[in-house]
């Protein structure tokens, strides 16, 4: 028969709070097995309550225990009567033999110092294949061999404690690292990495000695502190194969008809200099063969091989060219920077080449004839030096001009046009007389609109080099039509009136001198004013 423990239940004097809370303890006190054999409620409130409840505290009979209990007492007997037959001393050797393999099997039978049977394994899953084996069986020395296979190798175990190096390919780890990792001795892992076919250097600038591994390259250096580490990267695969080439003497190259040509630059190379050579070339007729009677053509003419580059054929492939008018020009802030050297450098360089800049009294610059074009340096209004480039040619009295009569640097600005010689065959046109009608009226044609605000302007230079005057006779001209140039940009300017336009010249912060135009105070209001019934029937 089972015996019973009692327990008094209750949910103090409050009660639960919610009915959750009063299921949840009485679903652990069934999960505890305890039976409620008395509950009892408070009259005003159903979630507070007292009771008894019980639980068995001894098992009822089953098959195993039983089962249990007669090993115990079969093994009792046999002990008792191998005890007798020892104390007996009637056994010879052979009985001493099979009392000690008795008393091994007896001792292989208990597992407790109470006399108990071995501990019982369950044989009811025997047959099934897809059975999990029991953990808590005890592992012999098979056991204990099939478990060393499986740990990873020495390689695989190092992988995960690896980092990439910060300077070249690959990961490493130090070994140092590892011995507190896996709480070993360094010694232990020296002895691994001799194992394993690794070579520990015995310096750090001894040569390293690699090691394949599941195609990867292992390797042991030390570092100036002494340190030791193992590398890691993957193995490089070949792109090439090494054979052995036959050299030719000249006279066997010039036997086989071997070109000797170098090599051949790279397409962007070879647009590029095309591109700088023919920059400026004017294009060349295509040769037309001449028919001959017997209705054949005669060969094309061979172009003449090219000349070499010269350093001012270079700088010339490095200007561009100008805006207006003719000819090419480059400033030497950029060429200083293409060409890597300073402006002093280039003076020289280009001094050797028998170009040179003329002092600053001089107003006409030296020019240098090289091939069929013509090369000059000048400054402009803010100082910067420009070299200059044109078709070269001579006039009848055997002086060097530059073709078309436009010898001024686009960039360089009003000094780089306003020292060079006008050649006799282009004279520009004059301006109209010297009247201040005349004069307002001529360059009002050549203002543009202005980006912001009213009105119109335009560069002085840029209005002298369209009416093709200097720069000088035009202010000239402005001046005698009532204009005063300014000496900076906060001189104050004096306004000439022509067509209902007012006229004035202004010098900004950049040193740059404008001439502005805008419609007057009494023609904006003319035509702003709405027209009256009798100016309409007029017009009618």
């Amino acid at each position: 028969m089972a015996n019973w423990e009692y327990k008094v239940i209750s949910s103090g004097k409050g009660g639960f709070a919610s009915p959750a809370l009063m299921e949840k303890f009485i679903n652990d006190l069934g999960q505890e097995q305890w039976e409620i054999i008395g509950f009892q409620t408070a009259p005003d409130n159903s979630l507070a309550f007292t009771g008894l409840a019980r639980r068995p505290t001894q098992r009822d009979w089953t098959l195993e225990d039983a089962a249990a209990a007669a090993a115990r007492a079969e093994a009792d007997k046999l002990r008792a009567e191998f005890e007798a037959k020892f104390k007996a001393g009637t056994s010879g050797a052979a009985a001493t033999a099979e009392e000690d393999k008795a008393e091994t099997f007896l001792a292989e039978e208990r597992t407790d110092a109470d006399g108990s049977l071995r501990r019982l394994r369950d044989t009811s899953r025997d047959d099934d294949p897809d059975a999990a084996e029991d953990e808590s069986a005890p592992k012999d020395e098979w056991d204990k061999l099939a478990a060393e296979d499986e740990l990873p190798t020495f390689f695989d175990a190092l992988r995960p404690h690896m980092r990439r190096n910060q300077r070249g390919p690959g990961m490493s780890v130090g070994v140092d690292f590892l011995a507190k990792k896996w709480r070993l001795e360094e010694s232990d892992i020296k002895g691994a990495l001799v194992e394993c076919g690794l070579q520990i250097p015995a310096d750090e600038n001894a040569k390293p000695v690699y090691v394949e591994y599941e195609g990867e390259l292992f390797w042991v250096n030390i570092n100036r502190r002494g340190e030791i580490w193992i590398n890691l990267r993957d193995k490089p695969e070949p792109v090439f194969r090494i054979v052995q080439g036959k050299r030719l003497s000249d006279e066997e190259a010039a036997a086989e008809n071997v070109p000797v040509n170098p090599p051949a630059p790279r397409a962007e190379e070879r647009r590029r200099d095309d591109r700088q050579e023919n920059r400026g070339r004017a294009p060349q007729p295509q040769p037309v063969p001449a028919e001959s009677g017997a209705g054949e053509s005669a060969p094309a003419p061979q172009a003449p091989p090219a000349a070499p580059r010269t350093f001012l054929g270079k700088i010339r492939g490095m200007m561009r060219r100008n805006r207006r008018g003719h000819g090419w020009s480059g400033s030497f802030p950029f060429l200083t920077k293409a060409l890597k050297t300073d402006e002093a450098g280039l003076l020289a360089q280009l001094a050797e080449q028998g170009l040179k800049l003329q002092p600053e009294g001089e107003q006409k610059p030296a020019f240098h004839e090289e091939g069929e074009f013509l090369y000059w340096l000048q400054k402009n209004q803010r100082g910067e030096i420009w070299i200059n480039a044109r078709k070269a040619r001579k006039s009848e009295n055997g002086e060097l001009q530059a073709e078309d009569g436009d010898t001024g640097a686009d960039e360089g600005g009003d000094a780089a046009s306003a020292g060079s010689p006008a050649p006799a065959a282009a004279q520009p046109a004059e301006l109209p007389p010297p009247s201040p009608a005349n004069t307002l009226a001529a360059v009002r044609l050549l203002l543009q609109p202005k980006k912001r605000g009213e009105g119109c302007a335009a560069l002085v230079p840029e209005v002298a080099a369209q009416l093709g005057q200097s720069e000088d006779k035009l202010l000239a001209a402005l001046t005698a039509a009532g204009l005063n140039v300014p000496e900076d940009a906060k001189a104050k300017p004096t306004f000439g009136e022509h067509g209902g336009e007012i006229f004035w010249l202004n010098r900004n912060t950049k040193d740059e001198l404008w001439l502005n135009a805008k419609l007057s105070k009494s023609a904006a209001a003319k035509k702003s004013r709405p027209r009256k019934k009798s100016d309409e029937a007029a017009a009618d």
